[in-house]
């Protein structure tokens, strides 16, 4: 799913934040779901997950900040190389930066967590924090992956949430 307002889907005016993202996601959700995301869709999903418990069955969340501080885990930030490069991007996207930390003990289904040790926006450190922080989950390192490694390394993830999806 690409967002309104990034790369070719035109901007939404009902879309002025995370927060509407998420009302979005849940509104399309009317029977049980798992939901696959990467990057800042993570966050998405957690909140769609922490909004309607009843209906998210799975999370796949891959190379997230999951809602934690990144830069503390040793993230290099993204947020002024992405502007540079889509001035037209939404600034609302790069704004975003509250911690979700304490909330996370409340979401209770199956957590996959997809990780690369070579990625310098989203680091292995992130991902063991979010394994440590979700009550439910299991931390794969895919050895070399990079921001991008649910394309880059497609033939060893899609398994990976075929069997997570079948728990």
């Amino acid at each position: 799913m690409s967002w309104p307002g990034f790369g070719p889907v035109p901007p939404d005016p009902e879309i002025n934040g995370i927060g509407d993202l998420v009302t979005r996601v849940v509104s399309e959700i009317d029977q049980p779901t798992a939901l696959v995301a990467q990057s800042m869709g993570g966050v998405v999903a957690i909140l769609a997950a922490l909004e309607r418990p009843e209906l998210v069955t799975h999370l796949v969340l891959c190379v997230t900040s999951g809602g934690i501080d990144t830069l503390a885990l040793g993230a290099q930030d993204w947020r002024p190389d992405m502007l540079q490069a889509n001035p037209s991007y939404p600034h609302w996207f790069v704004d975003y930066k509250t911690d979700l930390s304490p909330r996370l003990a409340a979401i209770t289904v199956p957590v996959l967590l997809l990780w690369g040790d070579a990625d310098p926006i989203s680091p292995l450190a992130v991902g063991i924090r979010l394994f440590e922080l979700l009550p439910r989950s299991d931390l794969h390192v895919i050895p070399g992956g990079h921001h991008d490694l649910a394309y880059t390394h497609a033939t060893i993830v899609a398994p990976l949430i075929d069997r997570h999806l079948d728990t």
